[in-house]
C-alpha cells in the first residue's frame, strides 16, 4: 500500500517549500518533492530563487557595488583607496556560502515542522497519486488528499544562440565566470539580463545588451524608464534597443552575434554571451496523461483565482501558474492554498505584489503605470520628488531618481507608485502597505516621517499629489 500525505507538494522553491510549511503548520502531513543537486553534488532545498536565481545574483550584485564604490565614489568621502583590487574567486565564494546558509535552512525548517523531503522527480498521476524518481532511477507511488504543484520555471533558451558550456550561457552560467570577461553581450534587457549585465560591468567588463523591445523595460512606467536608460547608460552599459539576434557562432573561443535593427545587420564578437530573454514555466513530464491537467498554449498550468486547477484536489502555484514570475508572489499563493486546504478563508491581492530590478539605483513599483491608466481612461492624478532633493541621499552620495505616485483624481486613492533610487526594494513596502489598506495620497501625506530618511521621499511625492510638496518647488495645483 502506498504511503499517503494530506499535502504533497511539487517543488521545493519560495512558493512550494512555504505552501509546505504552512500546511505543516496547520497540522497536515506534509511531503515535498524537490530534485534540486547542488554544486558539490548535494540535494538542496530552495529551487532557482535560492540556489541560483535571487540570492546568489543579489550576492553579487552588493560585492561588485561596493567594489564600484571603493574604486569611483569612496574619494568623495575623503576615503583613499588608491590599491583596490578584485578577487573574483572570493566574491564568488562569498555568494556560495550565502546560498549554502540559506538552504541548509529551509531544510532545518522542513525538519522542525516534520515535512517529509522527497528527493527526485516528481509526476502527477491519476487521482492524485505522485511518482517521484530518485536520482538513481527509482520510482516511488505516494498517495496524496491534496497535491499543490509548484515546479517553478527554466530560461528560455533561442534557437540564434544555443547555449555553450561557459561561452553561451544563461543566469545558472552568469553567476559562476572564472573571471571578468573584457566583453560581454546580454541578449535581453529586461530584469535578469540589467541585474547579471551590471554586475559585470562594475567589475571591469564591457557589456553590450541587445533588446528586441523598441521601448525600454516596456513593463515598468515610462518615465521611470526613460530616466533608468539614461543612468544605465551613464554607467557604462551599451543598450541597443529593438534588434534581433539572428545567429551566433564560437570563433576561436569567442562568440560571433549577428543581429539587425532598423538600420540593418550587425555583428559584433564578445567573449561571453548571456542569454536573458525570460523565463517559461517548467511543466516538462510534470504530468502523465491520465491525470489530465490543463495547460495553456504557453504551458502554464491552468488556474483560477484561488490557485485551484481543473481538477478537484490539486492546486499550482509561483511561476508555473499565470501572473508576474516573482517569489515573493509564489510563497503568497502558497500560504494561501496551504490555508484553503485547512478549510480557512484566504486570498491574494493581486494588485499589491510589488515588482524591484535590483540594479543600481534600484526601480521598484506597485500597482498601475501611467500608460495602463491612460488606457483604461480612469482620470488619476500624479505627484512626484527627486531624490536630488533629499537630505539623506545628499548624505548618502545617491541622488539619483525619484518617487511617482499615481492617485485616482475623484477619491484619491493611491493606484501605484514607482520609485526610482537606492533602497527602492525596501521604500517599496510604505507603498504596499499604504495600498492594501486602501490608503489616498493624503493618508501619506499626514503621515510622519523621520528625517533625515529616504523614505520622506515618499512623503513629499505624497504631498506632491496636490501641489505641496515643501522640498522642491513646485506650482500649486
Amino acid at each position: 500500500m502506498n504511503k499517503k500525505f494530506d499535502v504533497i507538494v511539487i517543488g521545493g522553491g519560495p512558493a512550494g517549500y512555504v505552501a509546505a510549511i504552512r500546511a505543516a503548520q496547520l497540522g497536515l502531513s506534509t511531503a515535498c518533492i524537490e530534485k534540486w543537486v547542488g554544486k558539490q553534488g548535494e540535494p538542496a532545498l530552495g529551487g532557482t530563487c535560492l540556489n541560483v536565481g535571487c540570492i546568489p545574483s543579489k550576492a553579487l550584485l552588493e560585492s561588485s557595488h561596493w567594489y564600484s564604490i571603493a574604486q569611483n565614489e569612496l574619494a568623495d568621502h575623503g576615503v583613499r583607496t588608491d590599491k583596490v583590487r578584485l578577487e573574483l574567486g572570493q566574491m564568488l565564494q562569498r555568494k556560495d556560502k550565502i546560498v549554502s546558509a540559506l538552504t541548509q535552512g529551509i531544510e532545518q525548517l522542513f525538519k522542525a515542522n516534520k515535512i517529509t523531503w522527497l528527493q527526485g522527480h516528481g509526476r502527477l498521476l491519476a487521482n492524485k497519486q505522485i511518482e517521484v524518481t530518485s536520482r538513481e532511477g527509482k520510482q516511488t507511488i505516494y498517495d496524496a488528499e491534496n497535491v499543490i504543484i509548484a515546479s517553478g520555471s527554466v530560461p528560455i533558451e533561442i534557437p540564434s544562440a544555443r547555449y555553450t558550456e561557459n561561452l553561451i550561457v544563461d543566469s545558472t552560467g552568469a553567476l559562476e565566470f572564472n573571471e571578468v570577461p573584457k566583453r560581454l553581450g546580454v541578449i535581453g534587457a529586461g530584469v535578469i539580463g540589467l541585474e547579471l549585465g551590471t554586475v559585470w560591468r562594475r567589475l571591469g567588463a564591457e557589456v553590450v545588451v541587445l533588446e528586441a523591445m523598441e521601448d525600454f523595460l516596456v513593463m515598468a512606467d515610462k518615465q521611470i524608464a526613460a530616466e533608468s536608460l539614461k543612468i544605465f547608460q551613464k554607467q557604462g552599459l551599451e543598450i541597443h534597443l529593438c534588434t534581433r539576434v539572428t545567429s551566433s557562432e564560437i570563433k576561436n573561443k569567442r562568440v560571433a552575434i549577428n543581429y539587425q535593427d532598423k538600420s540593418g545587420d550587425h555583428n559584433i564578437t564578445v567573449d561571453k554571451l548571456i542569454v536573458a530573454v525570460g523565463r517559461r514555466p517548467n511543466t516538462d513530464n510534470l504530468a502523465a496523461a491520465e491525470a489530465e491537467l490543463l495547460l495553456d498554449e504557453r504551458g502554464f498550468v491552468h488556474v483560477d483565482e484561488q490557485c485551484r486547477t481543473t481538477l478537484p484536489g490539486v492546486y499550482a502555484i509561483g511561476d508555473v501558474v499565470r501572473g508576474p514570475m516573482l517569489a515573493h508572489k509564489g510563497s503568497e499563493e502558497g500560504m494561501m492554498v496551504a490555508e484553503l486546504i485547512a478549510g480557512n478563508h484566504a486570498s491574494v491581492n493581486y494588485n499589491t505584489i510589488p515588482s524591484v530590478i535590483y540594479t543600481h539605483p534600484e526601480i521598484s513599483w506597485v500597482g498601475k503605470t501611467e500608460e495602463e491608466l491612460k488606457a483604461s481612461g480612469i482620470e488619476y492624478i500624479v505627484g512626484t520628488f527627486p531624490f536630488t532633493a533629499s537630505g539623506r541621499a545628499r548624505a548618502l552620495g545617491d541622488t539619483a531618481g525619484m518617487v511617482k505616485i499615481l492617485a485616482d483624481r475623484a477619491s484619491d486613492r493611491i493606484l501605484g507608485v514607482h520609485i526610482l533610487g537606492a533602497h527602492s526594494s525596501e521604500l517599496i513596502a510604505q507603498a504596499v502597505i499604504a495600498m492594501e489598506f486602501g490608503s489616498s495620497a493624503e493618508d501619506l501625506a499626514l503621515t510622519v516621517f523621520a528625517h533625515p530618511t529616504l523614505s520622506e521621499a515618499v512623503h513629499e511625492a505624497a504631498l506632491s499629489v496636490h501641489g505641496r510638496a515643501l522640498h522642491t518647488v513646485q506650482h500649486r495645483k
